[in-house]
């Protein structure tokens, strides 16, 4: 097929990747690419040009400093960026269009489209993305990463699909044996949301150091709420590459996830598990469709002492059960198999519902659900 993949525009595609959404595009496209199938990936500049990378706007990350003015800009550029896009798809020749943008003019400019299009949702329910799938009238398809993510929007548009998200097993080599020194390992973008401060703390109460892997996203939050935290038992290693990051969670006795959102589905569970390494998680969102009893502990969110307990008890779980459980819910061959099936149903019943597009997809959605 010709398949074109809608990304978002915050951060380039390609390693070192700032998050799972940017792990996930670029997986998905190379695995339709080894399958056969001609990927236009619609994405940032700095993109990795081996997906078919079509550049439409530099990484807006760049813009965003924390003041009005440059998220402002910010704002613009991507809504200028897919609007352009979505207008140029009108005459671009491809059988089907996989959204992973969380940008709302995807959305609700679908229906202007005679190509059917499938919207992954990869988050929980936000203001601008719920109006622009309001106002998409019904023309896209929505899939889901879990069953919480479609339960959280079920009040906006029928999901038709739920698809985990998956890994690329051989990036994630099974590690039979944890490295000789004990400690926990925390990694992912560093931002409020993914509640770093309580997993070290959770560490300390457990007698274990931590080992942080990931980007700084927000550095007010780090240098307010990390920082201070920090010491020789709580060591921030850096953004790293596959390869590297994988020996550091490998080695690891637990792994610590400690969501203050409803974490859509939980990228780094399944890279835990598919190096054998338990996971103590807070039972948010779309970690419990992952961690099963004999991979992982889960606790009551936001209860450190809680987390602390769990990551004690996941140090004692087999670890060949932990790689059992990712080949059989996590394998990245299994969700592209899934998205296969979906392209090939939307090929075969595509929704008619295209209009022209109108002065009102001209400027940015202001109203909101």
């Amino acid at each position: 097929m010709r398949i074109a993949i809608i990304a978002h525009l915050k951060h380039a595609i390609g390693e070192p990747f700032a998050g799972g959404l940017e792990t996930h595009t670029h997986m998905l496209a190379k695995a339709l690419q080894r399958r056969g199938h001609a990927v236009t990936v619609f994405a940032s500049t700095r993109s990795d040009p081996a997906l078919g990378v079509e550049a439409i706007c530099d990484e807006t990350s760049l813009l965003t400093t924390g003041t009005d003015e440059a998220n402002d800009v910010a704002f613009f550029r991507e809504h200028h960026a897919y609007l352009r896009l979505m207008t140029a798809l009108r005459t671009r020749d491809f059988d089907v269009i996989h959204n992973n943008s969380l940008h709302y003019l995807p959305v609700s400019m679908a229906d202007t489209l005679a190509t059917p299009m499938v919207t992954t949702l990869h988050t929980p329910p936000f203001c601008w993305l719920e109006s622009g799938m309001r106002l998409g009238a019904g023309a896209s398809r929505f899939a889901a990463v879990s069953t919480a993510t479609a339960r959280l929007w079920s009040h906006v548009a029928s999901v038709d699909h739920i698809v985990s998200n998956g890994i690329d097993l051989t990036h994630f080599p099974y590690r039979a044996t944890p490295d000789p020194e004990p400690y926990l390992v925390w990694y992912g973008r560093i931002v409020p949301e993914k509640g770093l401060d309580l997993a070290i703390d959770a560490a300390r109460r457990a007698g274990l150091p931590l080992r942080i892997a990931g980007p700084i996203s927000d550095r007010a939050f780090f240098a307010a709420h990390i920082a201070p935290r920090l010491g020789p038992d709580i060591v921030h290693v850096g953004h790293l590459s596959h390869e590297a990051l994988a020996r550091l969670v490998g080695g690891a006795r637990a792994a610590l996830c400690s969501p203050r959102w409803e974490e859509p589905y939980g990228l780094v569970v399944a890279e835990a598990l598919a190096c054998g390494t338990p996971v103590a998680s807070f039972r948010r969102g779309g970690v419990p469709d992952i961690v099963d009893a004999s991979s992982g502990i889960l606790a009551e969110p936001d209860d450190v002492d809680a987390l602390a307990a769990a990551a004690r008890q996941a140090m004692a779980l087999d670890r060949s059960a932990c790689r059992r459980r990712a080949e059989a819910c996590c394998d990245a061959e299994r969700m592209v198999d899934a998205y296969e099936r979906i392209y090939a149903d939307m090929v075969a019943q595509p929704l008619r519902l295209v209009r022209p597009a109108t002065p009102t997809d001209l400027e940015p959605i202001l109203s909101v659900a």
